[in-house]
């Protein structure tokens, strides 16, 4: 497939060009500055804001899917309001470009840990994660009323590590995933193992889903 990337230099981003590449896909990867990606066969790069909807209606014309792990990065003064900024942009270019396949990379904060309870929302969530885990919430919530776009929001579990590709998940829903000793967490690895399986071989459409060991 072609892939268009967003966030391709990011903590996320780059796991998922390099699982990417080595499934054989084309990468076209949107970056501000395309002199942080390394040319590499399989991969072509282009200088794109992705807070622009008509630089990545540009960008990602004639693409399979698109695939987003847009951030402003954690220490922006202004995360929330970027996020949201950046998150409308790439849904209107990536309508505007006539692409149908759009999978988002969001938070975990809008997982839920018992009813009606969010983990953002929960007493013991990180203060310094705050502005992004809410800013990733309001985008799902307006996802949620996307009816063009065959769009998917893939949140991650509590825990985001570094670590080996195992090419082991598992999946589920709304809910925070735990395993028997009660930690949510999942390799980036194999985070992208799992959005790259949607993509070759979609389960899930206009909905959010969720990955953990």
């Amino acid at each position: 497939m072609k892939i268009a990337l967003i966030g391709a230099t990011g903590f996320v981003g780059s796991a998922l060009l390099k699982e990417l590449l080595a499934r054989g896909h084309e990468v076209r990867a949107l970056l501000r500055d395309p002199a942080k990606l390394a040319v590499q066969p399989g991969l072509e790069v282009h200088q794109a804001d992705a807070t622009e909807a008509e630089a990545v209606a540009a960008a990602v014309q004639g693409v399979d899917a698109v695939l987003s792990a847009y951030n402003p990065g954690w220490g922006h003064p202004a995360l929330f309001e970027e996020f949201l900024r950046g998150s409308a942009a790439i849904t209107a270019g990536v309508k505007q470009a006539g692409v149908a396949r759009l999978l988002v990379v969001g938070g975990a904060g809008s997982l839920y840990v018992a009813p009606g309870v969010q983990l953002v929302d929960t007493p013991q969530f990180p203060a310094e994660w705050k502005a992004g885990a809410l800013a990733a919430r309001e985008a799902l919530n307006r996802l949620r009323g996307e009816q063009e776009l065959d769009w998917v929001f893939v949140s991650p579990p509590a825990h985001l590590e570094p670590g080996e590709r195992s090419g082991q998940y598992r999946l589920g829903g709304e809910e925070l995933l735990s395993d028997a000793q009660g930690q949510s967490r999942i390799s980036v690895a194999d985070l992208a193992v799992a959005l790259v399986d949607e993509l070759e071989a979609p389960r899930h459409h206009r909905q959010r889903f969720t990955v953990a060991y």
